[in-house]
């Protein structure tokens, strides 16, 4: 099979961007990667939320608009969504197989929700993944709430990712300055040898 990858931004908006941790430090790579994917003719497609009329990622409002340093690029995929999971009742799918894809090299807001479920669930319809280890990111929170710390969260998911297990799958940890978008796929590697 041809090595065909995109690069998906997820849930990179106005107002997930105020609450995010790392938000500069996290759009500047995904900024470079995109530039990156772009010159070697690789796909970039943005996933957004639709939130309920009236909140904050409200369909038109300024904090549903992608981050300005990340905003699409005319031609470019835009998967609307309305849960956690990037594919479910969505035309993501639809616009990957449309483009020939079979790698996903996966980016965005929140780690543990939107990333973990849509990277999961590209792995269950078959494509390879890339998870980009300083590409994703969480809320920003204290020590003392119920969840992790920002940095802990990220670097629980991407040991996670490390060492899923899905047959016949490739799956990849690298951060953004290892991501190669001409080489091909590694065959699949046992769990912890990634």
């Amino acid at each position: 099979m041809t090595h065909a990858p995109a690069l998906l931004v997820i849930d990179m908006q106005n107002a997930l961007a105020e609450i995010a941790h790392r938000a500069p430090e996290t759009i500047a790579v995904i900024a470079g990667l995109r530039a990156r994917a772009r010159a070697a003719g690789v796909p970039v497609v943005t996933v957004q939320h639709h939130g309920p009329a009236g909140g904050e990622l409200a369909p038109g409002s300024d904090g549903w608009r992608i981050v300005p340093e990340l905003a699409p690029e005319d031609g470019e995929s835009v998967i609307a969504k309305t849960s956690a999971d990037g594919f479910l009742d969505t035309e993501l799918d639809a616009a990957l197989a449309a483009l020939g894809v079979t790698e996903l090299l996966v980016t965005g807001f929140a780690t543990e929700i939107c990333v973990d479920t849509t990277a999961r669930q590209a792995l269950s319809r078959r494509y390879d993944l890339v998870l980009v280890a300083d590409g994703h990111t969480t809320s920003v929170r204290g020590a003392d709430g119920p969840y992790a710390e920002p940095d802990r969260s990220v670097a629980h998911h991407n040991e996670i990712f490390r060492h899923l297990d899905f047959p016949g799958r490739s799956i990849r940890v690298l951060p953004a300055a290892e991501v190669d978008f001409g080489a091909p796929v590694p065959a699949s590697a046992p769990a912890g040898a990634r």
